[in-house]
């Protein structure tokens, strides 16, 4: 009996979520995509471009198995060269996904990216606060502020029922501690698995408080 090979970036993504075949096809365009546009614009530190799979989407793919069974709107803020967004987008041509980002060669990157993956997300090239509030099932940001803003950003967003995931670094508990100053936060810090020291936050609720 002959064997499908494995994919050759399957390896880098084990443990972190079961992805089809035809996922990971979109996934290596646009890893393809990220690593040349990279050179002409900042979207990943280029001493990382080694590392795209293991470090970039491998990190941004961890969130997919946190969403709500029924989650079927997406919102991703500030997202950049498309991580998490995109890789989420990846996942699943049917999810109806927004990414915000106000910078117009990202956004144009974000454009291209997703025409290439055969994606029909959604780009949005304004500021996150000139966006009319929305309710999305999951909203996520990654790298983009320290959580109390980052809470404020997302609130008109936040469905009732859905989550907020954002992935931190080790400051994290610090980030909680000092969002809980303002903000009644309901969730849990998980272990990310591919930064010892980092965390996923998923909010169930955030309100601030009176």
């Amino acid at each position: 009996m002959t064997r499908t090979p494995a994919h050759p970036h399957a390896a880098a993504l084990a443990g972190i979520a079961t992805v089809s075949r035809e996922t990971l096809e979109r996934l290596e365009v646009y890893a393809a995509l990220l690593l040349k546009w990279t050179r002409a614009i900042n979207l990943i530190g280029k001493a990382t471009g080694e590392q795209v799979w293991t470090r970039h989407i491998a990190d941004s793919l961890q969130l997919w198995p946190l969403k709500p069974e029924n989650a079927s709107t997406w919102i991703d803020l500030g997202s950049g060269g498309g991580l998490p967004g995109l890789v989420i987008a990846a996942c699943d041509p049917d999810l109806a996904v927004t990414l915000v980002e106000a910078d117009q060669r990202k956004a144009e990157f974000l454009r291209t990216a997703a025409r290439e993956m055969g994606l029909s997300t959604t780009v949005l090239d304004r500021r996150i606060e000139e966006i009319p509030p929305s309710p999305h099932d999951v909203v996520s940001a990654r790298a983009l502020a320290p959580l109390a803003r980052l809470l404020a950003l997302a609130h008109p967003f936040h469905a009732k029922g859905g989550i907020a995931l954002f992935p931190k670094g080790r400051m994290a508990d610090s980030e909680l501690t000092e969002a809980k100053a303002s903000w009644h936060i309901s969730g849990d810090a998980l272990p990310s698995r591919t930064d010892p020291a980092g965390r996923i936050l998923c909010l169930q609720e955030f309100e601030p408080l009176p």
